[in-house]
C-alpha cells in the first residue's frame, strides 16, 4: 500500500490519527528508515511474529485512545524471546487503563541501535502553510523546548541551518565524549520529511501533525523509533 492510499483508508475508516504501523510505513514510503516490525492482535499470534524478528524486541499497544504510550504502561522493551512478549502482551491487556480503552493489537519491533535521540515533527499553520520541525529528545524538547522551525518546502541549507541552531547541538556533534549523531543522516530525514517533494508538502492537505520522536541517530543512520501523525 503507498502513501496516498494509507491516508485515503484511514479517512475512511474515520480514523483522526494513523496508527504507529501505518504511520512507520508512511515514513518507509518516503525513504526514511523504520524498524523492522510486525502486529498481532494477541498473545497466541507471537511465536509466528517474533520467528521474523531480530531479537531484542519492543513491544507497544496499538490503541487510537491511547497517544502516550509510555505513560499507560504500553510499552515493553529488551525482549528476547518470544515468551517475555507473550508475558508482556497479557500483562498490558489486563491493565485496567488498557483495558479500558480499544485495542487494535500489538506491535512488535526490533530494537534500534543506540545513539542520540532527536525529534523531526510537523504541523500545517493555517497562515504559512507546513511547517517542520527538529529538537533533541528527552528532557531537551520535553523541558528545554530547544526546537527549531521553518516553513516548507526546506533546502539542505535550511536543514543545517535548523541542527545549528539547537542549544544542544554541540551534544549531537559528540561532546563530552558522547558519539557524535551522523549529521549527513539528520539533513536527510528533514528534508524526506520537510522538503520540496517531503512528506509534509505532498500530503500538505491532509496531514495537521506529525511527530517523529524519537528518532535514534548513530554516528551512521537515523532510525523512526515512534510516529504519530493526526489526520
Amino acid at each position: 500500500m503507498n502513501a496516498k492510499e494509507l491516508l485515503v483508508q484511514a479517512r475512511a475508516q474515520g480514523r483522526p490519527v494513523l496508527d504507529e504501523l501505518s504511520g512507520k510505513s508512511l515514513l518507509a514510503a518516503y525513504g526514511i528508515t523504520v524498524p523492522q516490525s510486525l502486529s498481532v492482535r494477541t498473545a497466541g499470534d507471537v511465536d509466528a511474529a517474533f520467528a521474523k524478528l531480530r531479537a531484542p524486541v519492543v513491544v507497544k499497544i496499538m490503541s487510537p485512545d491511547i497517544l502516550h504510550k509510555s505513560d499507560a504502561g504500553g510499552v515493553k522493551v529488551g525482549l528476547k524471546s518470544a515468551a517475555e512478549v507473550k508475558d508482556a502482551i497479557n500483562t498490558m491487556a489486563a491493565s485496567p487503563q488498557i483495558k479500558a480503552t480499544h485495542i487494535d493489537g500489538y506491535l512488535i519491533e526490533e530494537m534500534a541501535p543506540a545513539g542520540q535521540e532527536i525529534v523531526i515533527g510537523g504541523l500545517r499553520d493555517p497562515y504559512f502553510g507546513p511547517l517542520v520541525m527538529v529538537g533533541l529528545g528527552g528532557i531537551f524538547v520535553e523541558v528545554l523546548r530547544d526546537v527549531s522551525f521553518r516553513i516548507c518546502p526546506i533546502t539542505r541549507i535550511d536543514a543545517e541551518e535548523m541542527i545549528d541552531e539547537l542549544k544542544g547541538a554541540a551534544v549531537l556533534a559528540g561532546a563530552r565524549g558522547r558519539k557524535p549523531a551522523s549529521r549527513a543522516a539528520m539533513v536527510d530525514a528533514l528534508l524526506k520529511v520537510g522538503g520540496e517533494k517531503g512528506l509534509l508538502m505532498t500530503h500538505a492537505d491532509e496531514i495537521k501533525e506529525a511527530d517523529i520522536n524519537p528518532m535514534i541517530v548513530s554516528e551512521t543512520a537515523a532510525v523512526a523509533v515512534d510516529a504519530r501523525f493526526i489526520l
